[in-house]
């Protein structure tokens, strides 16, 4: 396992970080031996956050004994200081901890949360109070508007960053890195597999550890699940693998969705999730649960074509920020269903 220093805060910082939020979905038991295996393997940042249903407190029932061994990363989506303050003592309390070493603005993507966070009576100062009375070591954010996170954070009010790094979503290396890198900020780099759409596995997990972060989380909660992530790190990435996948990443980021998820759709399609998947299926296929979204998704999908109000312009392409040709791709998907 490499460590690395994780920014000003000085602390050592696992490549692979055991993301929490798939726990709620196992057994206990399961969720209780991949934890533990993963922290007897090296694995020290723990990540999860309050939203993530009973996720905090399977950390506490399950490693809280073994509190000393991992860097604790939690969340909250709460913008204002009341409900951000209770929101974090309840996170001490549910993960049997008296410090939480990072506290996360959690989901920053619109300007007008980031303000709201950000006043006086936001939750930005909800956390600093809780860091200035011992209970929080540091301060962070995160968020899917990679551009947007580069311009917030270059005030150097925060100590790490979380944002999306995998081979469909390479967009935080161009804005994003380079600023966190100038404020001395924690990179901490989610997705590796874009929610379980990118295969195989370890050409996934290779991506970002080849890239200039800190820690990649990833949503494990098995054993294999730790096991397999850990053995895509066992070697480090040389040159010519490096380059062979910044290649791969440019043709299957071309679809430039960055999930900000600005778009909706009226007739239920999860239109980021058909963007970003779009150049993966083409090109290498899906894993099992990218192909379940497409066949829970096919009803909605078929849709698209035949729903009247968006066929002289599309309803969902008003609100992308980055004006991308949404209802091309999702019209396009439906070949999905022909192909399969």
């Amino acid at each position: 396992m490499r460590y690395s220093t994780f920014g000003k805060t000085g602390y050592e910082v696992s490549s692979l970080g055991f993301g929490a939020m798939n726990l709620p979905g196992v057994p206990l038991e399961q969720a209780r031996a991949a934890l533990n295996y993963a922290l007897d393997e090296g694995i020290n940042y723990i990540d999860t956050a309050a939203g993530y249903r009973n996720s905090e407190e399977i950390i506490g029932e399950t490693i809280s004994h073994r509190r000393s061994e991992y860097f604790l990363a939690t969340k909250t989506n709460n913008r204002d200081y009341k409900t951000a303050k209770e929101e974090i003592e309840r996170s001490l309390d549910r993960m049997k901890t008296d410090v939480i070493d990072l506290l996360q603005i959690h989901y920053v993507n619109f300007v007008q949360d980031f303000k709201a966070a950000m006043e006086e009576d936001g939750a930005y100062y909800a956390a600093l109070e809780m860091k200035n009375k011992g209970h929080v070591r540091f301060i962070g954010i995160t968020g899917h508007r990679p551009e947007l996170l580069a311009k917030w954070i270059s005030k150097g009010q925060f100590d790490q960053v979380l944002f999306h790094l995998n081979l469909a979503q390479p967009f935080a290396l161009q804005e994003l890195i380079p600023e966190a890198n100038r404020q001395g900020m924690g990179k901490t780099a989610m997705k590796p597999l874009s929610g379980g759409f990118i295969q195989p596995v370890e050409k996934a997990i290779r991506y970002p550890y080849s890239q200039d972060v800190h820690t990649v989380i990833s949503g494990m909660v098995s054993v294999e699940e730790v096991r397999e992530n850990i053995a895509a790190m066992r070697v480090e990435v040389g040159a010519e693998e490096r380059s062979e996948l910044e290649s791969l990443a440019l043709q299957l980021g071309s679809h430039n969705c960055r999930r900000c998820n600005y778009c909706s759709c009226p007739v239920g399609v999860a239109i980021p999730d058909v963007m970003i998947s779009s150049r993966i299926r083409e090109t290498l296929g899906l894993l099992p649960k990218g192909n379940g979204f497409y066949d829970r998704m096919k009803d909605k999908i078929l849709a698209c074509a035949e729903y009247e109000p968006c066929k002289e312009k599309p309803l969902c392409e008003e609100k992308c920020p980055y004006h991308l040709p949404m209802q091309q791709t999702v019209q396009a998907a439906a070949g999905y269903y022909v192909t399969k």
